[in-house]
């Protein structure tokens, strides 16, 4: 009987009995290369293959994107799964049995609902798209889909399927081939809707459905368009304990290899824009259903993408769901940018008129989303002082999103450049309203003078000022690496006298001004200069607090110093490939897939 270690012990066995040469060449064409396997990155698109298999190791390595790991995380990568859905599958794959974990009666009956809840959506897709190819009835419903360009083929590919009129089916079309076990479950995921004790009736009449899928191909609910006359012209199933609207992309299952091959998305509005894509080769597409964009929704994406392109429709609607979104993807840290379509179309009517390639041209064209909106601002309250004041409130929130001090930095020099606003006091005007996290020192957002001033982008110079005007935390700093991470800037004297001043002083109350006065002339004084006039002119930099602010400056410093590992361990990485040296390889590829996973994590 296995304990608390059996769990460890199946994932060792599972290490020791899985190819990872076989598993990956289900997905890339591998060749062999010396001690090794070369392919195209399954990860990223390239031209030239960089993607590298050790078998002896069982390490995959791609020099391109930087993608590494074992067995376990390349299916976890590549099919989406947690480590838990990595290792049973690839346990029933080499017959590793794994460890019983003890359920409680209800959990055993609520997983064996939520199976028969999959079951019956798979029940129903297959009985809908049947009826739709196949059934006299469903002639109307395929005039609509031909005449929207739908073309068999999409049809079959996404299991469109189509629900019966009233008038030509009844109202128990489908409870009516249902057991009273399956009709409940039907109830509950929203293929029926009760009306009364015992009394229940078809949730979608006349309308073409959208079978809407989790990540492991599973279908978990119906989007449904109504096909003759009649309200709401959408209807989707209801929150289920399968299905939740708000973490689910419609296409994201079918689409998921192409978008990860291209490390692109295209975010359209409606299910018909997507079918509408797909059917000229625009294999791409993603839509939320029947709601607004979700972070959650963008984390689907987040793994797979390098870019998201907002493909909305140039009317009132279309402008407002783009501005609704940036603060979702600032939060998140993703780019994203928006290609507005000519007023009168939508993705559909576009690629329909103009096809794939002028649909590219106006994805590639596309603007990012901060400069867009900023854009819609303007055009709205235009650049008069009263415009200006509004347009900065409109601001407020956008910058107040942002997750990094370097992303609210930069938008802040931008917004500031177009506004024709003194970039100190717009960021002291913005940054105060910011009702996220407090980033690093408020100075994060005072871009230097002039480049021969610092030297540094503004998150270093954010982290010079901290230090600066804050020795009694200087040895905190060390201890989280500042000097590396300043090493080679304008600020490396700067924490070099610092540390001398510190340490041979034993002080931790040094006045900076004595800091200046131990730094001869040039571009290390004047920042500091530049620094300490800042204190006297901007009273709002000491609203959060040291205190406050250095837990932020060191989360920073710490995220810089995983970067510069990782940095560090590629470059040696290289050398041990050069030289064929396997076990040093595999030593340092573990090492890197840990401290890039710190870095995703942190």
């Amino acid at each position: 009987m296995r304990t608390n270690d059996g769990w460890e012990e199946a994932k060792n066995l599972v290490k020791e009995r899985a190819d990872l040469v076989e598993i990956v060449r289900e997905h890339v064409d591998l060749k062999r290369s010396g001690f090794r396997y070369l392919g195209s990155c399954p990860f990223h698109q390239e031209k030239t293959p960089s993607f590298t298999v050790h078998p002896d190791q069982q390490f995959y390595h791609c020099f391109g994107c930087k993608a590494s790991g074992d067995v376990f995380s390349f299916m976890m990568e590549y099919h989406q799964m947690d480590f838990r859905e990595a290792l049973k599958h690839l346990a029933q794959r080499y017959q590793v049995e794994l460890p019983e974990k003890k359920r409680s009666a209800a959990e055993i009956e609520q997983e064996r609902r939520r199976q028969q809840m999959f079951g019956l959506n798979s029940k129903a897709t297959d009985f809908y798209h049947d009826y739709l190819l196949n059934h006299q009835d469903a002639a109307g419903a395929r005039a609509y889909l031909a005449g929207r360009g739908i073309p068999l083929q999409t049809q079959k590919g996404y299991l469109l399927g189509y629900a019966p009129a009233v008038e030509r089916a009844g109202w128990n079309f489908l409870g009516s081939r249902l057991s009273e076990d399956e009709r409940s479950l039907a109830i509950e995921i929203g293929l029926l809707v009760s009306k009364e004790k015992n009394r229940n009736y078809d949730r979608f009449r006349d309308r073409i459905l959208f079978p809407i899928y989790d990540s492991r191909g599973r279908v978990c609910g119906f989007g449904g368009r109504i096909v003759g006359e009649g309200e709401p012209k959408y209807l989707n199933s209801p929150e289920s304990p399968i299905y939740n609207k708000s973490r689910m992309l419609f296409g994201l299952y079918q689409q998921r290899e192409s978008i990860r091959r291209r490390r692109r998305a295209v975010l359209v509005e409606g299910n018909f824009d997507l079918l509408a894509l797909v059917a000229k080769g625009v294999d791409l597409a993603v839509a939320p259903l029947g709601t607004a964009l979700t972070r959650e929704q963008l984390r689907l994406l987040k793994p797979l993408v390098d870019d998201v392109v907002l493909l909305f429709d140039g009317d009132e609607a279309g402008l407002k769901a783009a501005e609704r979104s940036v603060p979702l993807f600032l939060a998140e840290q993703m780019s994203g940018r928006v290609a507005l379509l000519p007023e009168g179309h939508d993705p559909d009517t576009y690629i329909n008129e103009f096809g794939a390639a002028g649909l590219t041209k106006a994805l590639d064209a596309a603007g990012p989303l901060p400069e867009f909106v900023l854009q819609q601002f303007i055009d709205r309250h235009g650049l008069t002082l009263d415009g200006k004041f509004r347009i900065i409130e409109e601001l407020r929130p956008l910058v107040g999103a942002a997750a990094s001090p370097v992303q609210r930095d930069t938008m802040v020099r931008h917004f500031g450049a177009v506004l024709g606003i003194d970039t100190d006091r717009l960021a002291a005007e913005l940054v105060p309203g910011n009702e996220a996290r407090p980033g690093p020192p408020v100075e994060a957002q005072h871009p230097p003078k002039t480049s021969r001033q610092s030297g540094l982008d503004g998150a270093l110079r954010s982290i010079v000022g901290f230090m600066v005007k804050n020795p009694n935390h200087f040895e905190r700093l060390l201890d989280y690496g500042i000097d590396a991470v300043l090493a080679g800037t304008a600020g490396e004297m700067i924490c070099l006298q610092l540390k001398s001043l510190v340490r041979e002083k034993k002080a931790t109350t040094l006045d900076p001004e004595e800091l200046f006065s131990e730094l001869p002339p040039g571009e290390e004084r004047a920042l500091v200069a530049s620094i300490l006039t800042e204190v006297s002119l901007d009273d709002d930099a000491q609203d959060n607090g040291p205190d406050t602010m250095l837990e932020d400056v060191l989360q920073w410093l710490n995220r810089q110093n995983l970067k510069l590992r990782s940095e560090e361990l590629m470059r040696r990485i290289r050398e041990a490939e050069e030289e064929q040296n396997g076990t040093l390889l595999k030593e340092l590829l573990q090492e890197k897939m840990k401290v890039d996973g710190d870095l995703k994590n942190g």
